[in-house]
């Protein structure tokens, strides 16, 4: 029903974006993704998307900038920018070339759920069926609802969630299950299309995400609690998946609360 524009110059934010809300349950069935100024000035006017997520610096080009040009050829899109930077003169230009929001990375789910379900229904005139997106019936690493899956794949999901923080394994699974390890494999890749070991990583650093942000803990017990015994293993999986450090991201989100209030004044001034 509904297209998107996703533009960033990093492609694990990219990848990230893809995977931090379950699109096709907006009703957002085609996505197209950008990585340079040209490109995303060229598959804009192609797609003409209905919601369009731009970083705020798009190698030395501004996403504001892209984001004027198209207004210029009377493009309906709702515009989102995003940036890495608590930077006001950004958050301004980007509101007055009409932004719907100005996110800060790491963007907070909840926060872009928000956004997302607001220019649905106030901009698009769209209704939101809260039953298809759930958190208690979606997989918080896949993004996609349990009931999709095939019985036995459920099972391993959920034990997952329970066992992530031990030493758990696919053949201590597939013990409990009394099958062939290499054959669960298998089945678990044809159906998830991950590994067994990348599910369970990607897993454990989606916890630790949450901690980092809501807690004060070390970043040590952090990695510990989540089933990391060896610390330099978490670090670089962590980076290799966000992009940043554990400490970058904690330092980040707490900067978002002063920027959200800050940002209010900036709505009410534009």
């Amino acid at each position: 029903m509904y297209t998107m524009l996703i533009v960033d110059d990093e492609v694990h934010i990219l990848e990230g974006l893809l995977r931090t809300l379950d699109w096709k349950s907006y009703g957002i069935n085609r996505i197209e993704t950008a990585g340079t100024y040209e490109e995303a000035l060229s598959k804009a006017i192609d797609l003409k998307p209905d919601i369009a997520i731009f970083d705020v610096c798009i190698g030395p080009h501004r996403g504001y900038d892209i984001i004027k040009r198209l207004n210029a050829l009377n493009l309906k899109t709702n515009y989102i920018v995003m940036s890495g930077y608590s930077d006001f003169e950004y958050a301004c230009e980007a509101v007055r070339c009409g932004a719907k929001e100005y996110l800060l990375k790491p963007i907070q789910k909840d926060k872009l759920q928000a956004v997302i379900e607001n220019i649905i229904v106030q901009d698009l005139k769209g209704n939101i069926n809260k039953s298809k997106v759930d958190d208690d019936e979606i997989d918080p690493v896949l993004l996609v609802r349990y009931d999709s899956f095939p019985p036995l794949i459920i099972k391993i999901l959920m034990m997952v969630q329970t066992e992530y923080k031990k030493n758990v394994s696919l053949k201590s699974i597939a013990d409990k299950f009394k099958m062939n390890p290499t054959y669960l494999g298998q089945l678990f890749l044809k159906e998830v299309k991950l590994k067994f070991s990348e599910y369970l990583m990607l897993y454990r650093l989606t916890a630790s995400q949450d901690k980092i942000i809501h807690t004060d803990d070390k970043i040590s017990y952090i990695a510990s609690s989540v089933g990391y015994s060896n610390l330099n293993y978490f670090y670089l999986h962590f980076h290799d998946y966000f992009g940043m450090s554990p400490l970058e991201m904690r330092k980040q989100y707490q900067s978002i609360d002063q920027f959200d209030k800050n940002s209010l004044s900036i709505k009410e001034e534009a």
